[in-house]
């Protein structure tokens, strides 16, 4: 397992993505800790990350309020007394619309949970992971940011600036054993596309299928990648297997983009 006897938090617990990098990190042997706003969603993927054998913390967390990441962080050490892996996978997608019009305060609060959250709660696990002298952060990023979608433009941009942040944090903190990834997701089969899928279906009159049809002619791999399989990936850079890497934002996307 390579998660073995780690601690790992995960924000953003969510349908989708969210619940599975916790559930899988627990898979992989790691204790888990959870965090998000909505508290009875957490606790019913704390339950199925339970099944798994691992250890569990629960801590209900809005990462745009500072005080709220710190008492993350606090209740982290006092249950497990170190923090090995940071997730940061909690996101806002904004409002889907044109630049034209859009409301840039709606762009102020995308970024504020997408960069300035993400880096709040990275910032109060850098001074615990600098002592131990090891440590892992991956930033949760999207294919958007790189083959921009219409009407992503709030969301693709506030993760454009998570990958500049990505790049800046390895410089800085690498001395210190930190590594800092992310990884771009592309379309990944779970509850939120699945909802969109039939939503698609029935504005356009046509069929799920056809709609999936759609998506899927420019993936390579010829279907929608299972978010289980993506979480993977974004478990790999929390684990040691990739202790030389550091910098880096993967493409997990089935190979709609590469570069």
């Amino acid at each position: 397992m390579i998660l073995q006897d780690k601690v790992v938090i995960v924000s953003g617990i969510g349908p989708g993505l969210g619940q599975e990098l916790a559930i899988n990190a627990g898979r992989e042997g790691a204790k888990v800790v959870l965090a998000a706003r909505t508290r009875s969603f957490l606790d019913d993927v704390e339950a199925e990350v339970k099944k798994t054998g691992a250890e569990t913390l629960v801590v209900p967390t809005d990462i745009t309020k500072a005080d709220q990441t710190a008492n993350l962080v606090e209740q982290t050490v006092e249950r497990f007394g170190r923090i090995d892996a940071l997730i940061n996978s909690a996101y806002s997608g904004g409002t889907f619309c044109s630049f034209e019009d859009a409301d840039l305060d709606d762009w102020r609060k995308t970024m504020e949970v997408n960069f300035f959250g993400s880096l709040s709660l990275t910032q109060q696990v850098v001074p615990l992971m600098k002592k131990q002298g090891k440590g892992a952060i991956v930033n949760i990023n999207t294919m958007v940011e790189r083959k921009p979608l219409p009407m992503q433009g709030a969301y693709g941009s506030s993760k454009g600036a998570l990958t500049v942040a990505t790049r800046m944090l390895a410089k800085e903190l690498g001395p210190y054993g930190i590594r800092v990834n992310s990884v771009a997701m592309g379309w990944m089969w779970g509850p939120p596309v699945e909802g969109h899928v039939k939503m698609a279906a029935k504005a356009q009159g046509i069929s799920e299928e056809d709609v999936i049809a759609d998506i899927v002619k420019d993936i390579p791999i010829g279907r929608i990648p299972d978010d289980s399989d993506c979480a993977n990936a974004a478990l790999f850079f929390a684990s040691d297997l990739s202790a030389v890497v550091t910098g880096a934002n993967l493409n997990c996307n089935g190979g709609e983009f590469m570069a």
